[in-house]
């Protein structure tokens, strides 16, 4: 028969443990019957300890120092449970374990013979750490790992992803179960698996699917150690494995809170900070407030994905005793658990502008959109045009060449174009749609049609230490869906000033032969290049994963021929590869930032 008990925890009993966050350390306790009892320690072993931790949210679990619980447990009367457990140590749950023995004892009074009540300890993960007083540790490097998760909205899930000879690659679903989800979750420095997502319910990947049919024994240390097939015929990425991780209660999501907002998904962001001494509620600064920071507090609040960030926000009556900012010139990465592990201006705060009505705030989302660009068809229909000054009129108006065309003789002068296909994928879990309304969208003469987004791709030719050295250009879109996947219906169009968007599933195709669909190189001279195009560049929209935005090849440009190789999406090949590739790290547009 199985465990079945209301709840369970671990209980801090020493003061050390009791201050920090997370609880790592103490009385192991379940709720029979409304009440809190302890676990008799006679039958307790170490597997059910790793149960107990893995469902916690730590990877590992240790030994502790008997003779301190050994002295504390005789001071008191305690309430034993009235079975123990038996694990064998792979469950992801202790509701999976056996029941072990019967206690003796009379009534709801069992008694534990010479025994105490069951401790366990527990390693967090290194991203977990506890430290006394902030209960965290700042983000840090890890080795380069062999799994990762992607495009998962909070903490501890997403998409699996292995990489193998250099190349990241998905797993397949078959036979995809929690014990070995919770080798991924254990090797991540996460706990156990709390869900083992299949069917790509957390988004498409892409390139190859390395592992098919996993079968893990649960104590691997790398799921790339358990029993797999290599051979993944009959998979596709509508297959995609992925998986929910128990992670840590570190009690970010009770330092913040969103107010006023129609429905508990947005609001205005407000912070809990230390003030002369007291905590008190205030607002974020909404000065540089984006995407990006947005996404963090949807992850601290357990909302899901960003979907908005907003720098006004007087249209929701947010608590009047949080009116003063408390937070200001915040930026993060995007990786953060919790806004304060941000860059942010400490207990100096400024912000012009004041809080209230300008005080940040944010829309959160359970789903968002991934846009990939297709780098195989960039590398297979990139070539070399001399137009004609003639038929360059209207992408002239619209900027679409270096600045020195306004200088090329209309009759007699040519332009050297690097023409291109895009063709841009949503995978995915809800639809792109632009950031600005039909209200705001820009007709273009040249395309005969609106553009909802004015900077939707970044194309650039750089110099191998990552210069720009063709001037390149912005490129506005309309976004419409061109094809779709066999089961999926298009939505958008950009003709007739229809909606316009990419739906998740299809794709969106700029062919090479449309105007604007270059980088003029005219100026160029011969030489290796890297050609990289960046989209949504700006982060308007948000999106699951920004880092499959950008993608890179190496080209060759002889004066007559220019060859493309090697094209990728940025975080498809390990770092090592990717620092071979190009020469410089971390470019993905080499603007001075505004942000």
């Amino acid at each position: 028969m199985n465990i079945q008990v209301e709840d369970i925890r671990i209980r801090a009993i020493l003061a050390t443990y009791r201050k920090r966050v997370p609880v790592t350390e103490g009385y192991v306790e379940v709720k029979d019957e409304g009440t809190w009892k302890q676990i008799c320690d006679k039958h307790w072993t170490m597997k059910n300890s790793r149960v107990v931790c893995g469902m916690f949210g730590f990877p590992s679990e240790r030994k502790y120092n008997t003779n301190v619980y050994k002295m504390f447990a005789s001071r008191r009367k305690q309430h034993y449970w009235a079975y123990s457990m038996d694990c064998s140590g792979n469950e992801a749950h202790i509701s999976s374990c056996k029941l072990g023995n019967h206690l003796t004892g009379t009534g709801k009074n069992s008694s534990c013979d010479n025994g105490m009540p069951a401790v366990v300890s527990c390693v967090p993960g290194r991203a977990f750490a506890p430290s006394s007083h902030s209960g965290f540790r700042k983000a840090f490097r890890q080795e380069q790992p062999l799994v990762r998760l992607k495009g998962g909205a909070n903490t501890g899930e997403g998409r699996v992803e292995v990489l193998k000879n250099g190349e990241w690659g998905t797993v397949c679903d078959d036979n995809w179960n929690l014990v070995s989800a919770s080798v991924v979750c254990r090797e991540l420095g996460f706990g156990s698996a709390k869900e083992a997502i299949t069917g790509a319910r957390l988004g498409q990947g892409m390139g190859p699917i390395h592992l098919n049919e996993i079968d893990c024994t649960g104590f691997e240390k790398s799921v790339t150690d358990c029993k797999f097939n290599t051979e993944s015929q009959g998979c596709n990425h509508e297959e995609d494995a992925a998986v929910r991780c128990n992670v840590p209660a570190m009690g970010f999501q009770n330092q913040l809170r969103l107010s006023g907002g129609r429905n508990p998904y947005e609001g205005r962001v407000e912070v809990l900070a230390e003030r002369n001494g007291t905590l008190r509620w205030g607002t974020v600064c909404s000065h540089n407030w984006g995407t990006v920071e947005a996404m963090v507090v949807c992850r601290q609040l357990g909302l899901g994905f960003a979907s908005h960030a907003f720098q006004e926000t007087w249209y929701w009556h947010g608590d009047v005793s949080a009116d003063d900012v408390v937070m200001s010139g915040v930026k993060c990465s995007g990786t953060e658990m919790s806004l304060s592990h941000c860059r942010h201006d400490g207990a100096h705060v400024s912000c012009p502008r004041g809080g209230g009505r300008f005080g940040a705030g944010v829309s959160c989302s359970e789903t968002a959109p991934d846009l990939v660009l297709n780098a195989e068809l960039v590398e297979q229909t990139a070539y070399l045009e001399d137009r004609p000054m003639f038929l360059l009129q209207c992408a002239l108006e619209e900027n679409c060449l270096a600045s020195s065309a306004h200088n090329t003789s209309l009759t007699s002068g040519y332009r050297r174009l690097l023409r291109f296909s895009s063709q841009i994928h949503n995978n995915g879990q809800s639809d792109f749609r632009p950031k600005n309304g039909r209200h705001a969208w820009v007709w273009h003469d040249c395309h005969r049609h609106y553009h909802s987004m004015e900077v939707f791709t970044h194309y650039d030719l750089l110099n191998l230490n990552g210069t720009k050295v063709a001037e390149g250009h912005k490129a506005s879109f309309c976004l419409e869906d061109t094809e779709c996947e066999a089961d999926v219906q298009k939505q958008y169009e950009c003709a007739n000033f229809g909606e316009q968007g990419i739906t998740v599933g299809c794709w969106d195709v700029y062919r090479h032969d449309i105007d604007c669909q270059w980088i003029d190189i005219t100026d160029v001279p011969p030489g290796d290049y890297l050609f990289q195009v960046v989209i949504n560049p700006n982060y308007e929209v948000a999106e699951s994963d920004y880092s499959n935005n950008v993608m890179k090849c190496q080209s060759r440009y002889d004066g007559q021929r220019i060859w493309m190789y090697n094209c990728h999406i940025g975080g498809s090949f390990s770092d090592e590869t990717e620092q071979k590739f190009d020469h410089f790290r971390g470019l993905t547009n080499n603007n001075v930032s505004a942000r």
